[in-house]
């Protein structure tokens, strides 16, 4: 029997994981969430200032009825899901359904599935964030109200199987507003000056330097006009400065950037993007940052090849 039981959520992370402690740890997961809203109705209980009532989902009742088995026979319980609002309500769903005492219950979260990071999360546990906790939960029944009210809506107005929701019906607006305003623009000309100078160095090599002129025209016939005073000008170099220059790597990949980035040079879909970002993390070969946007940090993913 092993003294600790740690809970993450995937799988293949389980396996990683468990290769870095000892014979004491037994790592299990929990397949992400265990709970959600009842399916009957909204699962929102309105009259109790919209208290969320949650219940096991019918896939996952086997896991929970396994990890409560293994729960109750380790000392210590390890909650290691994610740090951000879906996994500390992952870690809170846990630590609630499978009865768990807070005197041996732990919280730990590691951007990097190493030795050393897995290691210094067990020397450094902390409590489960009700805060990010609340907040989940917060976004969940906002979801569940918005999209089972809106989404009807939509399929008697518009067409069938169309679905709003919390964020889908927000950008939707954005995107109306920002169209608008783009219909609404009206474009104004504006004429810039840029010349090529070409001359011959002491060494006798020959030398081109572009310049754009910091005055911009706003009608042709003001730049033409300054073109014709230029055409007999004598030109010449006042003076020359030497700067040192300091190029500073690419930043780390974003969600975003990543899709974007592996879209252009590998034809990955979203959703092919970040299954191998995920294997990639969950194998220890890429450390993340998650916070609200969910920020990827490549460690050996680098940047993509070309």
């Amino acid at each position: 029997m092993s003294n600790n039981l740690v809970i993450v959520e995937s799988p293949a992370k389980a396996k990683t994981i468990e290769k870095f402690l000892g014979k004491d740890f037994e790592v299990m997961s929990s397949m992400g969430h265990i709970r959600d809203l009842g399916e009957k109705g909204l699962g929102i209980d309105f009259e109790n200032n919209y208290a969320p009532q949650y219940e096991v989902s019918a896939d996952k009742k086997k896991i929970v009825a396994e990890l409560k088995k293994e729960a109750k026979k380790a000392t210590t319980v390890w909650l290691a899901s994610d740090e951000d609002r879906e996994g500390e309500a992952i870690a809170w769903h846990l630590a609630d359904e499978l009865k768990l005492k807070k005197e041996n219950t732990r919280r730990i979260v590691f951007h990097e599935i190493t030795k050393d990071a897995i290691l210094h999360a067990i020397e450094h546990p902390r409590e489960i964030d009700l805060n990010l906790v609340d907040a989940q939960q917060a976004r969940r029944v906002l979801d569940r109200i918005v999209g089972f009210e809106l989404s009807p809506v939509l399929w008697r107005k518009v067409r069938p199987s169309l679905s709003a929701g919390r964020v889908q019906s927000v950008a939707v607006r954005l995107i109306v507003e920002r169209e608008r305003e783009i219909n609404q623009f009206t474009p104004e000309a504006a004429y810039r000056v840029t010349a090529v100078f070409s001359s011959i160095d002491a060494n006798g090599t020959a030398v081109e330097l572009k310049a754009e002129l910091s005055q911009r025209f706003d009608k042709k016939a003001d730049a033409m006009a300054f073109l014709e005073l230029c055409k007999n000008a004598q030109f010449s170099v006042d003076s020359i400065e030497k700067k040192p220059a300091k190029k500073s790597p690419a930043p780390p990949f974003t969600t975003s950037t990543l899709q974007q980035e592996a879209a252009r040079k590998l034809g990955f879909s979203v959703s092919q993007t970040m299954m191998v970002a995920q294997r990639l993390y969950e194998s220890g070969k890429i450390t993340y940052m998650r916070t609200d946007s969910v920020n990827l940090s490549a460690l050996a993913l680098g940047s993509l090849p070309t």
